[in-house]
């Protein structure tokens, strides 16, 4: 009967431990995973931030500014808010 007992009292143990490392390692992911989804989100909010824009470099004639604006917009670079408002700026408005 003590035999017996010992036995049940190593299964309980090795029960309890598997239990406790089954339970260790889900925290560990679910941390894990919530530090992904953290990160991916601020990264998808620092993507959608509005950006200033600026005038092409000074260097350059006003019509080939114009041109690489209106090129950026066309290839969807620029909002047209953004446009207007490097156009303006950059037409001294």
């Amino acid at each position: 009967m003590i035999v017996r007992r010992r036995r049940m009292a190593r299964r309980m143990v090795g029960v309890a431990a598997t239990t406790a490392v089954v339970a260790g390692t889900a925290g560990a992911v679910s941390h894990h995973q919530q530090q992904k989804y953290a990160n991916q989100a601020a990264a998808q909010q620092a993507q959608q931030a509005p950006q200033e824009v600026e005038a092409p470099p000074a260097g350059d004639d006003i019509n080939t500014q114009l041109q690489q604006l209106a090129q950026m917009h066309n290839a969807g670079v620029l909002t047209d808010d953004e446009f207007a408002k490097a156009k303006a700026k950059l037409l001294g408005g």
